[in-house]
């Protein structure tokens, strides 16, 4: 009998230490993406932004991925390339766009700084520093959904057939400690003279995370010697074709799972945008502990998502965590808007609906689409989601600043408070949509045959 030959992937301590490697990036990617959001009233104190421009600013992370369709041509272009130069290259852009992000905000810039004077000369109802910043984020989620792509890659290639829900259910726990880092530490920095500080602590955060991923590609060049895989092109018979495409918008269960990706995401992510503010208006906290309170979010899913992922793994049960999850989110918003309830305690519940969904939905697509192809599946729904991560928070915004016309922000120094109901209430009607796609998921996974019920190393026969 033949002995088969081990690679570094058979190796625990090496997938192990590949995925914490991997997972600096994602982290250092959300500890910038959430940087800017513990920060909104010094940003209107300091640049004169309303509500509405802080949601563009946000925003504008997710325009390339949503008009470009870049989160979708960055999955087929590393579909087609590989994991190395993609990685390599969406990674330069997040840096350039978290720089351009910084810069915007600089003194020297707005005493007239390189740029200053072309983001002065048009759509002068904007800012110059709107502009710049906006730029700046454009680019960064320009980089940044393709690497989230890259990275679940990554996670397929090295942990499928072994503990794969676990091992994203670990990758995302890590990330989002670096949001919670963010709404810790984005507040407490010394601000002094350059209340800047705490945007540029997130860009060094993104060249260290840059470092580690060219460390990872030795890992990943030695590998595919080892599986024998050329560096540069994939099989002749796995190229990309449009008609791959077409095959994804034809999968009913692939178009559940994307709705409720979009939906689910658009009922969190944009809230946590606003979360910070919404606690310092609504419960009368300071700035730092409304910070304080909305890491608990990611500071949960560190516990919950892995423990989910391994729930995964071992029992399965995809579709129904997916409902479960997408219930309390509706739940928890509900309880925001029209009740006092406990603040920490619904910021569990909501940590622990944001684990159940991604540690039972990004396993669940590697079922669903083939391995080779997985990277124009992920670039689809992360450029689909987009569509919510850049027009809730703009609206979230616009409700905001159209329900408190008459406060101005002298008022809000002077101790007048936002109502923030409508707002909140926006974010629960994205909650109900992802319960009514997860229970249509469920409901068609019984005649698809993909097993989404069944353990992460199990499948249905078709």
């Amino acid at each position: 009998m033949n002995e088969v030959k081990k690679t570094l992937r058979d190796s625990a301590k090496v997938r192990w230490g590949i995925l914490v490697l991997v997972s600096f990036l994602m982290a250092a990617n959300y500890y910038f993406y959430d940087a800017l959001s513990p920060l909104k009233g010094l940003l209107q104190e300091k640049l004169n932004f309303s509500s509405q421009d802080f949601g563009l600013v946000a925003g504008f992370y997710a325009f390339p991925n949503t008009f470009l369709l870049m989160a979708i041509l960055g999955g087929i272009i590393l579909d087609k390339l590989g994991i190395r130069p993609t990685g390599f290259l969406f990674a330069v852009f997040m840096l350039i766009g978290a720089f351009l992000t910084a810069y915007g905000a600089t003194d020297y810039y707005r005493e007239g700084g390189l740029g200053y004077g072309l983001m002065n000369s048009f759509w002068s109802s904007y800012s110059p520093e709107l502009k710049m910043m906006s730029l700046g984020m454009l680019i960064f989620g320009l980089g940044a959904e393709t690497s989230i792509v890259v990275a679940s890659k990554i996670i397929v290639k090295w942990f499928k057939g072994y503990e794969i829900a676990l091992a994203f259910g670990i990758n995302l726990s890590i990330a989002r400690i670096g949001t919670a880092l963010a709404f810790n530490v984005s507040p407490r920095l010394d601000f002094g003279d350059s209340w800047t500080l705490p945007i540029w602590v997130a860009v060094m955060l993104l060249l260290i995370g840059f470092v580690g991923f060219l460390f990872y590609l030795m890992f990943d060049v030695k590998l595919d010697r080892q599986q024998q895989i050329k560096t540069s092109l994939i099989d002749k018979d796995e190229e990309f074709h449009i008609s791959d495409l077409t095959k994804l918008f034809t999968n009913k269960s692939f178009l559940l799972i994307t709705a409720l990706c979009v939906t689910f995401y658009a009922g969190v992510f944009p809230f946590l945008k606003f979360a910070p503010d919404f606690f310092f208006h609504k419960y009368g906290v300071s700035r730092e502990t409304s910070g304080d309170i909305a890491s608990l979010l990611p500071y949960g899913t560190v516990i919950f998502t892995p423990l989910f992922g391994w729930l995964v793994d071992k029992k399965g049960k995809s579709a129904s965590l997916m409902i479960y999850g997408a219930l309390l989110l509706l739940i928890v918003h509900l309880l925001f808007s029209f009740t006092t309830f406990n603040v920490y305690a619904l910021m569990v519940l909501l940590g622990i609906a944001f684990s159940l969904v991604p540690a039972a939905m990004w396993p669940a697509v590697a079922k669903i689409v083939p391995e080779y192809r997985i990277g124009t599946a992920y670039g689809t729904m992360f450029s689909l989601q987009n569509l919510g991560l850049f027009g809730v928070p703009i609206l979230a915004g616009y409700i905001l600043d159209v329900t408190n016309s008459d406060v101005t922000p002298q008022m809000i120094e002077e101790g007048s408070k936002l109502y923030y109901t409508p707002t909140i209430l926006m974010f629960a009607i994205f909650g109900v949509l992802g319960v009514v796609f997860a229970l249509l998921l469920k409901r068609d996974d019984k005649t698809s045959g993909y097993g989404l019920e069944l353990p992460s190393n199990a499948s249905k026969e078709e």
